[in-house]
């Protein structure tokens, strides 16, 4: 980890900065990106699929998500570059680089 930068005059920090930082040293991408995708999924995947599929984790641009079935999996990997374009639309350019998806259960409680 690098040192971490003072300001002049030892003025606050924001904690957005330090966090923002440490996030950026350990791959993540920035905190609101995430956040946006997760609220904005079913507009980004539409309403069939996003019943289907679930956002687990952004880091290092990899968004991983999670799939109830193996068929929903095929169909987010066939639109793979169609959802790149719209994830850098919302989130920026190159926040998300690649979309990883498995086929795993939903946790408990979750409801379609």
């Amino acid at each position: 980890m690098s040192p971490r930068r003072r300001r002049a005059n030892d003025e606050p920090v924001p904690v957005s900065e330090p966090l923002a930082e440490l996030g950026s040293e350990l791959g993540l991408a920035p905190p609101d990106a995430f956040a946006a995708i997760r609220e904005r999924w079913s507009e980004i995947v539409g309403d069939e699929i996003g019943a289907h599929a679930r956002a687990r984790s952004l880091r290092s641009g990899v968004l991983r998500v999670t799939v109830d079935e193996a068929a929903w999996a095929t169909q987010l990997r066939y639109l793979a570059g169609e959802l790149l374009d719209r994830f850098d639309a919302i989130v920026g350019a190159g926040v998300v680089t690649q979309v990883r998806v498995t086929v795993g259960s939903r946790e408990p409680g979750e409801t379609r």
